[in-house]
């Protein structure tokens, strides 16, 4: 019964039963769903296209599954979803199975209980880009290659090459340099450097090159400039400059570790024990493979000129096996007493968690009072806010006394109690996040009025913002004025009377207002509506929201 709820109906409910909770957040979820949605319109499955401009920053594979995802559930903000929150629950599945083979299977339930609720994972999980995908296949890679180097299994290391093969059609190079470099420096690290060769398979090269080769060939061969572009500009000037992104700084992705872990996370305070660390973690070379997993991702992303937050992701299967550990032997000897010092310190930190969530959650009905669209700040919940806050509210509360009091009673179910108000907690949160976020963050709440004030037959122009959701959600073509972005390389390889037509400069987009005297718009923002507005003051505001505005353009 234990392992149906930890491996089966706690996932299922928050990754699968609640993925239609929010809509696609701009622009990363709604980008991931236009373009299968392009692919299944087109039938072209080898370059990827996105308001039918070339798109080959990334492989196909997560597009694929998503195209077969809406052909099977309809193109919805689920079945965009779906492949995604399935490698979340993969992820969980492995870390089971390596706590299991490490140790005991009551290690891996404790593993995969504490990454099924752990915020980062659980986030990333539920959203349509490609990093928990990358996570699961780089990590299949690596734990599929360490058990090849354990066993001497042939079959072993042809699923390796294949893991790493899916991982390299999910997100390029990366996901054969991370399963190959974490392999590679724990052999070295454990004296174990001879076997290095062994991780070369000429069949498992073979099998390899036959998924990947066939999409490399073919997109190669529709565009010209492809290998240049995805291995080149793609991978390592990404890697070793600073062309997709902001500086960030050396400690960019500590916050991002610790918040990733709660809310479980300070509960290892009362279980920490310094003799844990030598008692309870695995055997020594593997205690290494998982610092080595750590280490090697980590340091990478840290000297890459491009940081992400999503790029830390497999770093959460290593901290939640041996997280797991400390939980499991605290719970095996459960300890009467804890220094007067350690209680103080452990309770301080629950409290304090809850009460800063508890103010987050209380803050947007106040700060809405305040919203002023003129000065830039715009908070939107609903009058529902008070009802969707209500069990996070209630899970908080019961963080800071509800696993200590079962403790005491019963001397058991101290991790399980945890286990599921941080399952309570997470699942509930996503009701007001959705109330917060969707008003400004997501193109579906323009939806219905587009497809009430704007004549099918007319173009919508997205003024100097490039909203991807509004053409998945509404099934239209959208021209863009000056919010090119990741398309501009793209673009330049349309047909030049295509690219007139809906990629416009501002001049070009007001001169076509002055000829037309009759368009359609759609903005955000108050001072992007004031340009507007300021040039024809006729200008008919059809609906908006405070940050979207839908406009009719009248001279």
């Amino acid at each position: 019964m234990q392992k149906k709820y930890i491996l089966f109906l706690i996932p299922f409910i928050l990754y699968i039963g609640l993925l239609s909770v929010m809509p696609q957040m701009e622009p990363d979820e709604a980008r991931y769903s236009l373009i299968p949605s392009a692919m299944n319109q087109s039938g072209n499955y080898v370059t990827p296209h996105i308001k039918n401009v070339i798109y080959l920053e990334k492989p196909p594979l997560v597009y694929w599954a998503t195209a077969m995802s809406f052909k099977v559930f309809g193109e919805n903000d689920f079945s965009a979803r779906l492949f995604v929150a399935l490698c979340a629950w993969g992820c969980i599945l492995l870390a089971y199975f390596m706590g299991g083979h490490f140790r005991d299977e009551k290690t891996g339930l404790y593993a995969a209980m504490l990454l099924t609720v752990s915020t980062f994972p659980f986030i990333l999980g539920r959203i349509n880009i490609l990093d928990t995908p990358l996570t699961f296949f780089v990590s299949l890679s690596a734990w599929l290659g360490y058990l090849a180097l354990q066993k001497q299994k042939k079959y072993l290391f042809y699923l390796f090459y294949f893991a790493c093969a899916l991982g390299f059609l999910t997100k390029g190079i990366i996901g054969v340099v991370f399963p190959f470099g974490i392999l590679v420096v724990w052999l070295v690290w454990v004296g174990k450097w001879r076997q290095i060769w062994n991780l070369f398979s000429p069949i498992g090269i073979i099998i390899f090159l036959i998924v990947v080769c066939p999409w490399l060939i073919l997109a190669q061969k529709e565009n010209s400039d492809f290998l240049w572009f995805f291995f080149v500009r793609e991978h390592f000037l990404r890697f070793t400059t600073k062309m997709h992104g902001k500086t960030e700084p050396f400690y960019f992705y500590l916050p991002i570790l610790i918040g990733g872990l709660t809310p479980w996370l300070f509960y290892l305070i009362k279980a920490w024990k310094n003799k844990y660390i030598k008692e309870s973690l695995f055997r020594e070379d593997e205690n290494k493979l998982l610092i080595v997993w750590f280490l090697v991702i980590f340091v990478f992303y840290q000297i890459s000129s491009s940081k992400l937050a999503p790029y830390v992701a497999p770093l959460f299967i290593p901290l939640a096996l041996f997280a797991a550990c400390i939980f499991k032997k605290y719970e095996e000897e459960m300890p009467a007493e804890q220094s007067k010092s350690r209680k103080i310190i452990y309770r301080a930190a629950i409290i304090s968690q809850s009460l800063i969530i508890f103010i987050a959650l209380l803050l947007p009905p106040i700060l809405n009072k305040y919203s002023d669209a003129e000065k830039g700040l715009v908070v939107m919940v609903s009058d529902k806010w008070w009802l969707y806050i209500t069990m996070p509210l209630i899970s908080l509360v019961l963080m800071t006394f509800l696993p200590d009091l079962i403790q005491r009673k019963f001397k058991k179910g101290w991790f399980l109690t945890i286990y599921f108000i941080c399952a309570i907690l997470l699942g509930g949160i996503l009701f007001p996040l959705n109330d917060f976020l969707s008003p400004y963050r997501s193109a579906k709440v323009t939806k219905d009025a587009i497809a009430l004030h704007v004549p099918a037959d007319r173009d919508l122009y997205q003024y100097k913002v490039n909203f991807y959701g509004i053409d998945f959600y509404n099934k239209i073509r959208t021209p863009i004025v000056e919010d090119f972005g990741e398309l501009s390389d793209g673009m330049v390889k349309m047909p030049p009377v295509e690219r007139k037509r809906y990629f416009l400069l501002a001049d070009e987009f007001f001169k076509l207002c002055e000829e037309k005297k009759n368009v359609y718009c759609i903005t955000q923002h108050n001072k992007k509506l004031k340009q507007i507005t300021q040039r024809f003051p006729q200008t008919e505001i059809l609906w908006d929201n405070k940050a979207f505005y839908l406009l009719h353009i009248k001279n």
